[in-house]
Order: structure tokens, then C-alpha cells, then sequence
């Protein structure tokens, strides 16, 4: 769910399925072990994402860093619209920084934070999201973008993606749907699909 307050507009139970586990363990696997984990940087691109990354940050015991956005207009008018000025704080000089968030859609947020990351001097940019949706120009935006690689799960189909551009990579999230609908048909808890069991390997 984008948002968990979502929850409150069912009638029935709920249980939400979220992707941080699955993407801590993907960092953990394909990315940390090429190089000292002193090396990277969990990133949210906004301070509404905050709480989401240093959750991973956390679990991977990485250093965090936070992209502000900040409105300031001297005089709103129609010819004269707020402009959100980007503020990156954190130390990413140096560092392969991995940009969190749940949800792509247009990528303007997402090649914003990039480009600002890559002229504070981050050496690579890889962008984590749970929903690619990429609409409009999306791919093309990121494709000319300081991306180097978005990994972003199939719980949208990717297929059109994967055809536009080489920068997108997919994660296979049946695994964990079919997990939580054997706990449920069983009775057993989902706590333990969510909260650390599995999540890194001993």
C-alpha cells in the first residue's frame, strides 16, 4: 500500500504486503558483497520516504542520507508557481548511494535526487523502488538520467519496461504473495514474512 491509512477504506481484514525484507535481502545478496559496506549510503528521496529507508538503513547498519525539498516562493501568483529547491543532507561524496522509495511513476522525483546525489560527488546512483509504474516519458527520462540502475519489483508488469530501456531491472515478487497466501490458508502468522525472519541470510 502507498499509504497504510488505505487500510481504513476496507471492510474486511487487511494484511499489507510490503517489499522491505525482500529488498533489504537484494542489497544484502547482489550489491553489499562487491565491495566494503562503508562504501554506500541509503538515500530517501524526500523526507516523506524518511522513516522507510532508515528502516532498511537499520536492518543493513548503513549510514543514511536525506533529500529535502524546500518551497520558499517570495510571492505565489499563476506567473509565479513555488519551485521546490532540492537539499541533500547527508555525506555522499565517494559513495554508491541507493535511492529508496515505494512508488516510480513519472521518475522526476527519482532523476532529481540523482542528479543532485552525482554533483555532491556519490560515484553511483541505483535507485530501489517496491511499484514501477513509468508513465509518460519515464524511461526515457531515465535513461538519460544519472541513474545507473532502477530495480523495482514486478508487482507492476515490467515487460514494456524492460523493452525501452537497459537501465531497469526486475525483482520477482510471487514468491512473497505466495508465502502470505499460504500463512493465511494455514492460519500461521505473517508476522515473520515482515518483521526480520529470513530477511538476511545468518
Amino acid at each position: 500500500l502507498h499509504l497504510i491509512t488505505y487500510k481504513g477504506f476496507f471492510f474486511i481484514p487487511v494484511d499489507n504486503l510490503h517489499a522491505r525484507p525482500f529488498l533489504c535481502r537484494y542489497i544484502h545478496q547482489h550489491i553489499l558483497p562487491s565491495s566494503s559496506s562503508s562504501s554506500y549510503v541509503i538515500v530517501s528521496p524526500d523526507a516523506g520516504g524518511a522513516k522507510r529507508a532508515t528502516a532498511i538503513a537499520d536492518a543493513l547498519n548503513l549510514p543514511f542520507a536525506l533529500i529535502h525539498k524546500e518551497r520558499r516562493p517570495p510571492k505565489f501568483s499563476p506567473s509565479n508557481p513555488s519551485k521546490a529547491t532540492m537539499m541533500l543532507v547527508g555525506d555522499v561524496k565517494g559513495k554508491t548511494c541507493l535511492l529508496v522509495d515505494d512508488l516510480v511513476d513519472t521518475a522526476n522525483t527519482l532523476t532529481r535526487a540523482a542528479k543532485l546525489l552525482k554533483k555532491e560527488g556519490a560515484e553511483k546512483v541505483v535507485g530501489l523502488v517496491t511499484h514501477g509504474i513509468f508513465s509518460g516519458d519515464a524511461l526515457e527520462r531515465i535513461e538519460d538520467s544519472g541513474l545507473d540502475k532502477v530495480v523495482v519489483t514486478n508487482t507492476v508488469d515490467q515487460t514494456r519496461s524492460l523493452g525501452r530501456t537497459k537501465k531497469v531491472e526486475v525483482l520477482d515478487v510471487s514468491g512473497v504473495f505466495g508465502e502470505a497466501v499460504r500463512r493465511v490458508h494455514f492460519g500461521e502468522s505473517l508476522g515473520g514474512l515482515f518483521e526480520g525472519e529470513g530477511v538476511l541470510p545468518s
